[in-house]
């Protein structure tokens, strides 16, 4: 399995950006498809973004489409979201994940996650 840690989560205005890092220990991390899920109070964890490992190859759920971009730094063992033209419907806890499936989206895909980082939008 991998350990994932999550940081770079906070306040920021409606039409700002932060950016989410996701640093990955475990020998596995290169053999793994990374992705981002979130979950705001009351609504079930939604898939945001991930990456495959073969080819490095992105997708995205269609709410952030556009203004999302994932990227990895295999040489770090990290996990990046940039996270552009944020909306108040941003905010939620972010997790980074891990999976050995391709192409995976539902959550139950995923092995291993990270504890989260709380995201808020303000209007």
């Amino acid at each position: 399995q991998v350990q994932l840690v999550e940081s770079g989560g906070g306040l920021v205005q409606a039409g700002g950006s932060l950016r989410l890092s996701c640093a990955a220990s475990g020998t596995a991390f290169r053999s793994d498809n990374m992705g981002w899920f979130r979950q705001a109070p009351g609504k079930e964890r939604e898939f945001v973004a991930a990456m495959t490992w073969t080819g490095a190859v992105p997708y995205y759920g269609d709410s952030v489409k556009g203004r999302f971009t994932i990227s990895r730094d295999n040489a770090k063992n990290t996990v990046y979201l940039q996270m552009n033209s944020l909306k108040p419907e941003d905010t939620a806890v972010y997790y980074c994940a891990a999976s050995r499936k391709r192409f995976a989206v539902n959550p139950t895909d995923f092995d291993s996650w990270g504890q989260g980082t709380q995201v808020t939008v303000s209007s």
